[in-house]
């Protein structure tokens, strides 16, 4: 296996492994508020990509027998004007996806793909990476915190009724 930067030719795997996600997150969903849009496949990837182009940020996928089987897609966090008035506002690197084929899942490759990550960070002088996790993926809180992550703050969410 090897981790390389993000090519167009690999756009299909990434789109794959994406709804890939995507479909877990759905089935995990308590709150049943997740969906796949018809245009989802054809368009997240896209915008994923792009947000990773705007603000200094980083693709590196996992290939192993010129298959895609992991990504993870980072960004430099970007401080609005006011930011600073209740925040130290230190260089934050932003890990945005983090997907292992669900065949490979257990192997490793997760741990290989966050370390090149925070390489990427630190090569750039990120002081912090933060990462948001569904509150019902518990697999994904048990990586993170395996990997030295912890929690800083918490969505809560209530239905109201009608």
């Amino acid at each position: 296996m090897e981790i390389v930067e993000y090519q167009e030719k690999y756009l299909e795997d990434v789109r794959d492994l994406l709804v890939e996600l995507e479909e877990y997150i759905v089935n995990i969903d308590k709150d049943k508020l997740d969906t796949i849009h018809e245009e989802y496949r054809e368009k997240m990837a896209l915008v994923d990509l792009e947000e990773v182009a705007d603000n200094n940020g980083k693709t590196f996928l996992a290939i192993e027998n010129n298959e895609v089987i992991g990504l993870i897609m980072g960004i430099v966090r970007k401080w609005d004007k006011y930011d600073y008035l209740d925040y130290k506002c230190p260089k934050t690197g932003i890990i945005t996806e983090l997907i292992v084929s669900k065949s490979c899942r257990k192997s490793g490759i997760g741990n290989e793909l966050i370390k090149k990550m925070e390489q990427y960070f630190k090569s750039i002088n990120c002081e912090y990476i933060l990462v948001d996790v569904f509150g019902y993926n518990e697999n994904a809180i048990n990586f993170y915190t395996k990997n030295d992550y912890h929690t800083r703050m918490l969505t809560m969410i209530k239905k109201i009724d009608k």
